[in-house]
């Protein structure tokens, strides 16, 4: 019976943050690649709502996973997760032909992350 709940975390859980990375690192590989609307500073923009998802992907995730007695060790978990995937981004596209790595890139990936557990916080509130 454990096995089939380990199975069912990590298929209704785990499964969808990783299908994200694997978004979010073959959008990283495409050459040129602008944001789909363009304004000052819309890869920022793009950036903290690609990874205001991530984020909220990570919580739920980590939260189903471990029996943790607070939202916020969930949500401090998933923000340092995330940011791990945010610095492997930058690293990567540093790379790719044609993109750019910046730390203000980072800045936007930990600003979409904080503010999902914010948000996470927000709707978990026990």
């Amino acid at each position: 019976m454990r096995q089939e709940g380990a199975r069912h975390i990590l298929i209704a859980y785990w499964l969808p943050v990783l299908l994200y990375v694997c978004l979010i690192f073959g959008l990283s590989s495409q050459p040129n690649l602008k944001p789909p609307l363009d304004f000052k500073y819309s890869d920022k923009v793009a950036h903290t709502i690609e990874y205001g998802i991530l984020g909220l992907l990570l919580a739920r995730a980590v939260r189903a996973t471990g029996k943790l007695e607070w939202p916020l060790t969930a949500a401090l978990l998933a923000l340092s997760m995330g940011m791990i995937v945010g610095v492997s981004d930058e690293m990567f596209q540093s790379l790719i032909p044609g993109r750019d790595s910046s730390a203000f890139d980072f800045f936007a990936d930990a600003s979409g992350l904080a503010l999902a557990q914010l948000i996470y916080l927000a709707l978990t509130r026990d």
